[in-house]
């Protein structure tokens, strides 16, 4: 065998065990990662009363009520569908009507979510007021940039 063939032989064998070693982690991932089902989703798969899921959408506007002690229900929708949602717990902050949130739980017998954990989600253009306040005094922003930020944190506060 030439030095050549050694060579060539030595990367060969050097990517396969790089190929593997990427399809045991892609493997291993692959049970771990979970992803959220839209209202359109659960309701064409017909979820089993139990099993544990992620819902994500908007919540429905005119649909959240806080009368029931400290169970919060209200409706997830992709405006296609919508799913009734029951919760127990505080909201996050960013919680409100028309936002978009990811709820982890389970769907029960009667078609509701139990939900035991709700996440709200922010559009990419949110910026902490701090962060906003810092670029404007260096002078590193741009006017129309500049409105939508004060816009969107005058509602964060």
């Amino acid at each position: 065998m030439t030095r050549k063939q050694k060579r060539l032989g030595l990367i060969g064998l050097a990517g396969i065990v790089l190929g593997a070693a990427v399809g045991l982690v892609l493997y291993g991932l692959s049970s771990s990662v979970t992803y959220f089902q839209s209202p359109t989703d659960i309701v064409a798969q017909q979820i089993e009363a139990g099993q544990r899921i992620r819902l994500g959408g908007l919540v429905e506007d005119d649909s959240l009520d806080k009368s029931g002690g400290s169970v919060i229900k209200f409706r997830v929708t992709d405006q296609a569908e919508a799913i009734p949602v029951s919760y127990k717990g505080i909201l996050p902050d960013l919680f409100r009507e028309g936002q978009g949130i990811i709820a982890e739980g389970y769907m029960d017998g009667n078609g509701v979510f139990i939900a035991d954990t709700v996440l709200a989600k922010h559009d990419e253009s949110y910026m902490p007021k701090e962060v906003y306040e810092t670029l404007k005094e260096d002078g590193h922003w741009m006017e129309e940039e500049q409105a939508a930020a004060a816009e969107q944190s005058s509602n964060v506060n």
